[in-house]
């Protein structure tokens, strides 16, 4: 049904004459209808759907943000348009007060639409264009003066908190604007200590994401203690974002005692945040263990308090870490015999301790209360009462306690025999298997099945995968994940956090106690050795699509492009482009290796031009070669005849060849769109040179010859003295005219026939230095011009051979 009716909702949204309520409802089942099926979405469609974010109505202008935050999460690249409109809306609604009474809630305009401006704001990376950040920032700014105010009523307090708060979000997440970074530190330290509970709440919040990004945590560090009495908070989702916060914030250097504090609180901890607090305590533990018995100790006790919410991947792991580390073996090995001889042993204890001493039982069989009848009495008085899978692992054990105390042999095949009659058909196979085997003759084949198991290969924690597929639920994606800022830094871990947790190879049954069924066919993840094998094969890789056409790429050229792009090559200042609806000028200036172009925007039509639009684009293979920064954006609304600008500043950083585009799209009934290529080509960033001749043949024999010589024939449609090319006269003044709009230094009395040219120059580049050329031309005017050109660097042959052509 999806893709029956998306095109006409698609239809209603985008038409010119569908009224303010019937966009509203079109954008909102658009984005009901993606939620359900994501394909609907053309990708052709972005473009205008960005466009109606500058809607006059807030409300149509809400609800489609709404949809464009649905749509950005998945496709970051085709909706990157949608940046730039969140940050001048933002601006226009908080600053220069776009809004009608109508949005003003309690003196906060608006503020839905600017919870979720800010929010969208936090899908991508920070811009790098400094007008765009100089918007954010003032925002901002604006927004954290106005939370300042006082004698606010609930409501307004609610609404002003719930921007302020993503505001602070925002601020984190740029990470660059250290004058705001100073103010938010201060104040989340005030509402992490406020008598409301939702302020309490966003507070922890924030500041967990401010861990997440900060440097330093020495200004979370100074609320360690309220940050730890949250635990006790009489409201539960304040208790988990403190337990987020503790997390997050937790280093060498505090580690023990917030992991002793979290295990304290986990005694009386509500049952909704047990498993989560087990893992993150186990994650902690093993992450800034610096002493055996300390990593131990904790680990054990852990799921001695919890074993009922200790899911399988903890005690796996902790076998995994004591199988893989020689120096944690014997003390392990100890202290998990001391809790199976405990009357009351939680089961996933049992199982800890039934593969640990299995494997590791013979290292301390000559210590005291540790002899090989200790440990298998000790085993055997749980099989009663375990699970199972449990059995399973025991008698796994026992056949390893035949290869390494024969001195107990006829009480191990006691066991085997009593369990050969067993209902249990997994149990029964496995109990005649293992009698079989200690009844051989000889102990060849018992050593070799029961050799000591090799080191687990190194892997991701699944612990990670488990805690993160908790935040993966929600219909908006994080841009950052728990765990502080080591964390974040991680690629694996962030993909975890944002694609729903790593998958596992092995099962899970989901009960500590263990299922009949999966204890039935011998499949649960418990049941054999194989279940300890964790591991992680990576997200899920995506579906394979094909990319969205970049429509501000040189690909999408509009037609007519050519004849203002080939006269502003020769030219600084001219008109771009022209047609029966906008005209584009431009106006440029080249200092050295930096270029400032003014694009200016004339609306011809009788009515008004909204939605105004810019994007440029680069070619990947020439990022980096040459970078700009967009110093001013122009106006998203044009009146007849109206004109705004554009200010473009440009660095050559190294040769480039390819010059960058410009996509314009506007509403003027329908969406209207052109695609330009600017005249930033590298002849641009040449400085004509002066050389006398002596210096100039010089130069001319120490860098003639290939590869950096290059010369060209150009043939000429000829004519009487002079020829003509598409009725303008070649000759030796249109020669010189254009010699030096290419922006060589004409040299005069330097070739012998003085009919010839000869010219020098020095391209800029900041990062690749600077370049000298040479030319000379040799005109014929009736029939051809030969050009011969001469380059310190061989690569800028072909580049600067190109812009000539």
């Amino acid at each position: 049904m999806g893709e029956a009716l998306s095109g006409e909702v698609h239809r209603l949204l985008i038409s010119p004459t569908s009224k303010a309520f019937v966009k509203k409802k079109a954008a909102l089942t658009l984005l009901r209808l993606y939620r359900k099926s994501p394909e609907i979405v053309q990708p052709q469609w972005a473009e205008r759907i960005i466009s109606l974010m500058d809607d006059v109505d807030l409300g149509v202008a809400l609800s489609v943000t709404s949809l464009v935050m649905a749509l950005a999460q998945d496709n970051l690249e085709q909706y990157k348009g949608a940046y730039a409109k969140a940050a001048g809306r933002l601006k226009r609604i908080v600053i220069d007060g776009e809004y009608s009474p109508d949005y003003l809630y309690y003196k906060v305009p608006c503020p839905w639409i600017q919870v979720k401006l800010l929010r969208l704001l936090q899908y991508f990376p920070p811009s790098e264009d400094s007008h765009v950040r100089d918007m954010i920032r003032d925002s901002l700014q604006k927004i954290l003066d106005l939370a300042l105010e006082t004698n606010k009523n609930v409501q307004q307090n609610n609404a002003q908190n719930a921007v302020l708060f993503e505001a602070i979000n925002l601020i984190i997440h740029l990470d660059t604007e250290q004058a705001l970074m100073k103010q938010i530190s201060s104040r989340l330290g005030r509402f992490i200590q406020s008598r409301e509970t939702n302020v309490r709440y966003l507070g922890l919040e924030a500041m967990t994401h401010l861990a997440a990004r900060a440097d330093t945590l020495d200004p979370i560090k100074q609320h360690q203690e309220v940050i730890i009495g949250s635990l006790k908070d009489r409201d539960i989702s304040v208790r988990r974002k403190g337990l987020d916060l503790l997390y997050s914030m937790c280093d060498a250097s505090n580690a023990r005692v917030l992991v002793g504090e979290l295990l304290h609180h986990l005694q009386n901890a509500d049952f909704a945040i047990r498993e989560e607090m087990v893992l993150k305590i186990a994650i902690l533990t093993e992450k800034y263990a610096t002493d055996v018995q300390w990593y131990v100790d904790i680990s054990l006790r852990l799921i001695a308090m919890a074993g009922d919410h200790v899911s399988d991947e903890v005690w796996q792991r902790v076998i995994q870490i004591i199988t893989n580390n020689e120096e944690l073996q014997v003390y392990a090995a100890q202290n998990t015999l001391q809790y199976c001889k405990q009357d009351h042993c939680h089961e996933t204890l049992v199982k800890i301790g039934a593969y640990i001493l299995g494997e590791f039982g013979h290292l301390i069989a000559e210590e005291r209360g540790c002899s090989p009848i200790e440990q298998f009495l000790a085993l055997q008085s749980k099989l009663p009462a375990c699970s199972s899978s449990t059995r399973g692992m025991i008698l796994s054990c026992f056949i390893k306690f035949v290869n390494l105390f024969p001195e107990i042999k006829p009480q191990l095949i006691n066991v085997f025999s009593v369990y050969s009659h067993t209902l249990d058909p997994e149990l029964q196979q496995r109990a005649c298997e293992y009698l079989a085997l200690a009844s051989m003759p000889t102990d060849d084949l018992l050593r070799t099945v029961c050799d000591e198991m090799p080191p687990f290969p190194e892997r991701e924690s699944a612990l990670l995968s488990r805690l993160h597929q908790k935040h993966s639920k929600t219909s908006d994606k994080r841009t950052w994940v728990v765990g502080g800022k080591d964390a974040n830094a991680d690629a694996t871990e962030l993909a975890m956090a944002k694609q729903g947790g790593l998958r596992r190879t092995f099962t899970t049954n989901g009960h500590a106690n263990g299922g009949a069924a999966a204890a039935a066919n011998g499949h649960s993840a418990a049941n054999d050795l194989a279940g300890l094998d964790m591991s992680n094969v990576g997200p899920a890789e995506a579906k394979a699509l094909k990319p969205p056409p970049n429509l501000a790429s040189a690909a999408h050229l509009s037609p007519g492009w050519e004849r203002g792009f080939n006269r502003l090559l020769l030219k600084a200042d001219g008109v771009l482009y022209e047609d029966g609806q906008l005209q584009v000028g431009v106006r440029s200036e080249y200092r050295g290796q930096m270029a400032c172009l003014i694009l200016y925007f004339t609306n011809k039509t009788p009515a008004l031009i909204s939605s105004f639009t810019t994007t440029l684009d680069l070619d990947e293979s020439e990022k980096g070669n040459l970078t700009w920064d967009i110093k001013g954006l122009p106006e998203t609304t044009l009146a007849q005849g109206a004109q705004s600008q554009q200010v473009i500043v440009f660095e050559a950083k190294r040769v480039f060849d390819k010059s960058p585009t410009i996509r314009i799209s506007y509403l003027a009934g329908a969406l209207q769109a052109l695609t330009l290529k600017l005249p930033v080509t590298i002849h641009k960033f040449m400085d004509p040179a002066e050389l006398s001749s002596e210096d100039f043949f010089k130069r001319w024999k120490q860098i003639g010859g290939a590869p950096r010589e290059a010369q060209q024939i150009f043939g000429l449609a000829g004519g009487g003295g002079g020829s003509k090319d598409g009725g303008r006269e070649i000759n030796e003044a249109f020669v010189r005219t254009v010699v030096e709009g290419f922006r060589w230094g004409v040299l005069q009395g330097v070739d012998p026939n003085q009919r010839n040219f000869v010219g020098a120059s020095v391209v800029h580049t900041s990062e690749g230095g600077k370049y000298g050329c040479l030319l000379r031309l040799e005109p014929n005017y009736a029939t051809q011009v030969c050009l011969t050109f001469l380059f310190s660097q061989p690569g800028l042959i072909e580049v600067v051979c190109g812009s000539l052509g």
